[in-house]
C-alpha cells in the first residue's frame, strides 16, 4: 500500500509526502532521519493522510498537495477523523504524534 500524508510541523507548517510504510516514515521524520524540510521542525505529527495502490497515484496527489496553500491544507487535515481512519486501516494512532481515544 502506498500512502500520501501532510505533517504538521512544530512550527504549524506542514510537509507533504508519500511513503508506501506510514509508520515507519513518521518515525523517521520525527528522528531526523525524514526530510531536510522537517529535520529542524520536530516533532512533527500527521495532519492528514490518504491511501494509494500505486506509487504513481500516491506521487502525483504528493504534487498537488505541494501546491496547496497553507489555509487550503489546514482545511483539507480538518476533513477527516484521522483517529477512525487509522483505526479502519489496522494502524496504532500513537505512532503518529496523535492521542490515542
Amino acid at each position: 500500500m502506498n500512502y500520501t500524508y501532510l505533517v504538521r510541523c512544530a512550527d504549524e507548517s506542514f510537509y507533504a509526502g508519500w511513503t508506501n510504510d506510514i509508520e515507519k516514515r513518521m518515525k523517521a521524520h520525527n528522528e531526523g532521519n525524514g526530510a531536510k524540510y522537517t529535520k529542524p521542525r520536530r516533532p512533527v505529527k500527521l495532519a492528514y493522510v490518504e491511501r494509494y495502490d500505486t506509487k504513481s497515484e500516491a506521487m502525483k496527489r504528493e504534487a498537488s498537495l505541494k501546491k496547496l496553500s497553507h489555509r487550503q491544507k489546514e482545511e483539507l487535515a480538518a476533513s477527516i477523523d484521522l483517529p477512525a481512519l487509522l483505526a479502519s486501516w489496522d494502524l496504532s494512532v500513537g505512532h503518529f504524534g496523535q492521542r490515542k481515544t
